[in-house]
C-alpha cells in the first residue's frame, strides 16, 4: 500500500512538472523568442506575417540601426543612473519608514496619522501640470534627478512600505525584545539584526519593482527633457522611428530605413529593453516568492 502510494506520488510530481514546463514553454516562445526572430528578419518577412519560431532572410539590420546611433548609448547610460539612484533611494528610504510604522500605537504614538498621510498620497495627487511646474521650479529640468525623483512615485514607494512594513511585523518580536533587554537602541535593530539577515527577501523584492519601473518608464523622459540628449532609453526608442525626419536623413541612413519595418524595428527595441530586466532578475527571484508571501497584508 505504501509503495502504491509512493508510485501514485511520483506520478503526480512527473505530471505536475510536465505542465509547469510545457506553461513555462508557452510564456517564453510568444514574447521572448518570436520577438528576438522577428527583429532579426527582413521587412519583406515581417510585413507578410510569415516569421513564427525562426527568422527568415537573416538579418542585423534592426539592430544596426540602433546601434550605430551614439544617442542610442547616451540613453542607455542614463537609464542605468537613473535605476541605480531611484533603486538606491528606494532601498534607503523603505526600511527607515517602514521600521517605525512597523509598531504598534503603543509604541509609536504618532504612527496612524503618518501612515494614513502615506496612504493619502497613495490614492491622490496633485496632477500633471502642478508637478512639471514643481520641478521646473527646482531647476531639475533635463535632470536624472527629476527621473529619479518623480518616477519613483508615491504610489510605487508607499506600495513598498507596506510591503515592508507586514515583512517586519512577522519576523519573531522575541528577537527584537532579547535585543532590547541587551541595551539596543532601535538604530542597532534595524542595520544590525534587521535590515542585513532577516530583511533580505522583501528588500530584493520591493528593489526588483524599483528596478522594473525605473527601467520601463518612458513618460516622464517625455515631459521633463527637453532634449533628445536627455531622454532615457525608453523615451528614446519610443521616439526613434516617430522623431525621424526624411528630409534631414543622409543617402545612406535613407536606404538603410528603407530595408527596415516598423515591426522589425520596435522587436528589436522590445528585446534590447528586456535585456537588462532579464539579466537582473534570475538574481533577486530567489527572493521574490519569500519577500511576497511574508510581506501580504496579515489580518
Amino acid at each position: 500500500m505504501m509503495r502504491s502510494k509512493s508510485l501514485s506520488s511520483k506520478m503526480a510530481d512527473v505530471i505536475l512538472i510536465t505542465i509547469l514546463v510545457l506553461i513555462a514553454i508557452t510564456c517564453i516562445l510568444p514574447p521572448l523568442w518570436y520577438t528576438l526572430s522577428l527583429s532579426f528578419s527582413s521587412k519583406t518577412a515581417a510585413a507578410a506575417g510569415a516569421v513564427a519560431l525562426w527568422p527568415i532572410d537573416f538579418n542585423f539590420d534592426s539592430y544596426k540601426q540602433l546601434l550605430q546611433d551614439s544617442q542610442f548609448f547616451k540613453s542607455f547610460w542614463i537609464s542605468i543612473q537613473r535605476v541605480v539612484l531611484g533603486a538606491g533611494l528606494n532601498f534607503i528610504i523603505v526600511p527607515l519608514m517602514a521600521y517605525p510604522l512597523s509598531k504598534t500605537v503603543k509604541d509609536f504614538k504618532g504612527r496612524n496619522v503618518l501612515m494614513w498621510t502615506l496612504i493619502f498620497t497613495m490614492l491622490f495627487n496633485g496632477g500633471l501640470i502642478p508637478l512639471y511646474l514643481t520641478i521646473q521650479s527646482y531647476n531639475l529640468m533635463n535632470s536624472v534627478w527629476a527621473l529619479v525623483l518623480v518616477g519613483g512615485g508615491a504610489q510605487t514607494i508607499v506600495f513598498n512600505i507596506i510591503l515592508t512594513i507586514n515583512f517586519f511585523r512577522n519576523l519573531p518580536q522575541s528577537l527584537e525584545e532579547a535585543a532590547l533587554v541587551d541595551g539596543a537602541g532601535p538604530w542597532y535593530i534595524l542595520f544590525k539584526l534587521f535590515i542585513p539577515p532577516l530583511s533580505i527577501p522583501v528588500l530584493a523584492t520591493v528593489s526588483l519593482f524599483s528596478i522594473v519601473y525605473h527601467w520601463n518608464e518612458f513618460l516622464y523622459g517625455l515631459i521633463f527633457m527637453t532634449r533628445e540628449e536627455f531622454y532615457p532609453l525608453q523615451t528614446y526608442i519610443q521616439q526613434l522611428v516617430v522623431s525621424v525626419d526624411p528630409s534631414t536623413m543622409t543617402e545612406d541612413q535613407y536606404k538603410r530605413m528603407s530595408e527596415l519595418s516598423n515591426r522589425t524595428l520596435d522587436a528589436a527595441k522590445i528585446f534590447i529593453a528586456m535585456i537588462p530586466i532579464l539579466v537582473v532578475y534570475p538574481f533577486l527571484q530567489r527572493y521574490f516568492i519569500h519577500g511576497i508571501t511574508l510581506g501580504s497584508v496579515k489580518e
